[in-house]
């Protein structure tokens, strides 16, 4: 059947009005996809620094957040532990921090695993505010280091993961972290000892 003039305008009004509907929804779409692909939001843009999967539904929140903790506290204790033995001139302080080095590394190690078998990844560094931490301690040298390393890395950052892995132990929801954290107590208790008798050959507060 043929058009006239006004026929044809209007079929050609009607097409670029589909083919604008069209682009419209594949623009949303892609948005959409865009979205879903990218994930909920890091830490590095404002949302939380925790990141599971489906199966992370085994965990409660207070599980998820003591196994954040833990593994952000036990990389602070690494890495300024690995500051003690590039900037300190003291046996005993080297001595300690190696210990702590490789005490650590091995329960993280178990952590982690703990972790992906949970469907949750763990932190693979310090907390902001401990990374603050580290940078003021490594600007310190000679018996100031020692002392600050001692008294914040060594007696401060153990008795808040005593406590961490006490309550752990004692209240998380699954078995397999109270497991866990309760399988590592006497361990940190035993650190924090150690550390508050290093304090106290260096004289520190």
């Amino acid at each position: 059947m043929l058009l006239g003039h006004s026929g044809l305008y209007m079929e050609h009004d009607m097409n670029n009005r589909t083919l604008a509907i069209c682009v419209s929804a594949a623009s949303t779409l892609l948005f959409s996809s865009a979205l879903i692909a990218q994930g909920p939001p890091s830490a590095t843009t404002g949302g939380p620094s925790i990141r599971t999967n489906e199966s992370a539904g085994s965990l409660s929140k207070a599980d998820i957040s003591f196994m954040e903790n833990a593994a952000q506290a036990g990389h602070a204790e690494i890495e300024g532990s690995k500051l003690a033995l590039e900037k300190s001139t003291s046996a005993a302080v080297k001595s300690f921090a190696q210990h702590m080095i490789d005490d650590h590394t091995k329960v993280g190690q178990e952590l982690a695993k703990l972790a992906s078998l949970k469907g949750y990844q763990a932190p693979t560094e310090p907390s902001v505010m401990q990374r603050t931490e580290l940078k003021a301690l490594s600007l310190l040298k000679g018996e100031s280091f020692d002392k600050m390393y001692a008294s914040r890395i060594g007696v401060a950052a153990h008795k808040d993961a005593v406590k961490l892995f006490q309550t752990a132990a004692q209240e998380a929801g699954s078995s397999d972290v109270r497991a866990f954290a309760s399988s590592h107590v006497q361990a940190l208790e035993q650190h924090l000892k150690m550390a508050e008798k290093l304090r106290e050959g260096l004289g520190a507060d």
